[in-house]
């Protein structure tokens, strides 16, 4: 493709992650942003999204010359939207240049108009001035002489000139920050533009929220027993605090999305276990903010691409423990998480006093209380935080994080999780958000299982599987994630963005948890059969909107 001239203001099609090109605009960053080194980019603001994103030149495509080829490959509710979006943000563009015009013109005649008036005005004190000069004094016609050409100058200007030509700017040009005030950015951007909070003090009792900014991650407090003891001001030099009428905390940073840049990363070392589907995109957006990473993953070569954008290797999980301040770890399911921290060279062997380790996997509460009663009996500090999402969210860093454990603990990891996801909630003693993270994808798995059913009921009933998807995406069960599950399965496209195979583990430990306080889980039950058929027919690895298979065979 030929080089295409590209500026401040162009309308352009830009490719985001692993989305399909998008619409959007090209406009200033925020003033804190730096912009990334190596090849030529700019920073985009893309329609109907939260994204904002410096986008490399060669990945924008001029948005009018595109737009037939881009809206024939893609059919999404999404992006009709915000396609929508750009013609009504044309629409009303077109609507104020127009405006403008009109304006300028009026503007043009009322300016001649005040000039012509002002000449005749200035004839008129001239004549006025004549005759009386032979009558006066010669000093006194001194002084109506001056008079006369002050009046004349005021004359020869009308109000309204005078004032532009008072002005420091030049005419027929904006001022700098009324550049890109048309495009509907987010809240997001905005808060990062506008007023930022240099520091957080616990408030005594309910207070109002503060109004500097929209911001875009939600950091929650859910457990309120003692005020934290440790200083965030470098962790929130941009943050917002509202305590809602419940009690809780809700610090939120300043548009913390993983794409843009704008987060503080903490000084502290980082480590990384594991580098799956969840685990590559959290490392890729700790990377991307500026946190000094240590990986490992038991297959080494995962480690090679996250190398090469800086990361540093470790060669066992006890190295990584051990040179690290704060630990992270995703794996897969309860096996996985002990034989981590308790196997050879394992995660225990790097731990003593003051060591952090966050055990972001998915299992059960009693796997995580054992890991978190051995890591405290060496002096070292645990935190559980498992995440819901999937790979896209993972890679966008928009997760869900739900934590547990030492609270303090989960301060210092503030930067982090703003890094990789758009909320966190803190849920008090460990073991909640183990608890809470089954509870989630339970009610997910069982969701996913029901959509399949009815696509399946649909087909072998007559009815167009298509129009079931239209009809359901125009209600109340609207949503991204039925969306995405139900074209992965019109399409016969089951690449994994959750593996069908963690699901059923999630469901099947899900329903102990109910067994365990001895609480009825029959819908789960049910959506469990159906995923152990499903793998059985090998869909294990697969993405889990593959047990529609378990209903067709």
């Amino acid at each position: 493709m030929a080089a295409v001239s590209l500026r401040l203001g162009d309308l352009v099609w830009g490719k985001l992650g692993r989305y399909p090109p998008w619409p959007g605009k090209i406009v200033n960053p925020p003033k804190d942003l730096k912009k990334p080194r190596g090849k030529k980019c700019f920073f985009v603001k893309f329609f109907g999204t939260e994204d904002h994103a410096w986008i490399k030149v060669e990945q924008l495509k001029p948005y009018h010359a595109h737009k037939e080829e881009m809206i024939k490959i893609n059919k999404g509710k999404r992006f009709q939207q915000a396609v929508d979006a750009v013609e009504e943000f044309l629409k009303k563009a077109k609507g104020k240049d127009q405006a403008s015009s009109h304006n300028s013109s009026e503007e043009k005649n009322r300016r001649n108009s005040s000039e012509e008036r002002g000449k005749q005005s200035a004839g008129e004190e001239k004549r006025k001035a004549g005759l009386s000069e032979g009558k006066l004094k010669k000093s006194t016609g001194e002084g109506k002489k001056r008079a006369s050409s002050v009046s004349s100058e005021r004359g020869s200007k009308s109000p309204l000139k005078r004032a532009l030509d008072q002005s420091p700017r030049k005419r027929g040009r904006p001022p700098k920050d009324e550049k890109d005030l048309t495009i509907p950015e987010s809240s997001t951007v905005k808060s990062v533009m506008t007023g930022t909070v240099a520091g957080f003090k616990w408030p005594p009792g309910v207070s109002e929220p503060v109004k500097d900014g929209d911001p875009h991650f939600h950091h929650f407090l859910l457990s309120q027993t003692e005020k934290p003891a440790v200083c965030y001001q470098a962790i929130t030099k941009k943050l917002k605090v509202c305590e809602e009428e419940t009690g809780s905390t809700s610090i939120q940073a300043a548009d913390s999305t993983a794409i843009n840049g704008s987060i503080t990363p903490t000084d502290k070392k980082i480590g990384f276990l594991g580098l799956g589907l969840m685990g590559s995109g959290i490392v890729s957006n700790l990377l991307k903010m500026g946190h000094t990473v240590t990986v490992w993953n038991r297959t080494a070569e995962k480690c090679d691409l996250f190398i090469q954008e800086g990361a540093r290797l470790g060669r066992t999980p006890a190295e990584v423990v051990s040179t690290c301040d704060i630990t992270f770890a995703c794996v897969s399911d309860p096996k996985a998480a002990k034989d981590l921290v308790l196997g050879p060279s394992g995660v225990l062997q790097g731990i003593r006093p003051g060591k952090c380790y966050v055990d972001m996997s998915t299992v059960d509460a009693d796997t995580v209380t054992e890991l978190a009663q051995v890591i405290v009996s060496r002096g070292g500090r645990f935190l559980e935080a498992p995440v819901s999402g999937n790979q896209q969210l993972s890679n966008d860093g928009m997760l869900v994080i739900l934590a547990a454990g030492d609270r303090g603990l989960y301060e210092d990891c503030s930067s982090c999780f703003q890094a990789m996801g758009k909320t966190s909630f803190f849920l008090g003693e460990v073991g909640n958000a183990a608890k809470m993270m089954l509870i989630v994808n339970m009610v997910q798995g069982s969701f996913m299982a029901t959509i399949a059913e009815g696509l399946t009921l649909a087909q072998v009933t007559g009815q167009s599987q298509q129009t079931l998807l239209d009809i359901l995406n125009q209600g109340q069960l609207a949503s991204i994630f039925l969306d995405q599950k139900c074209q992965n399965i019109l399409q016969g496209n089951f690449k994994p963005d959750f593996y069908l195979k963690y699901i059923q583990k999630d469901l099947r430990l899900a329903i102990a948890l109910g067994d365990s306080v001895n609480h009825p889980t029959p819908m789960a039950a049910a959506a469990n059969e159906v995923y152990k058929r499903a793998k059985a027919l090998d869909q294990s690895d697969n993405d889990m909107s593959a047990v529609y298979r378990a209903y067709i065979h």
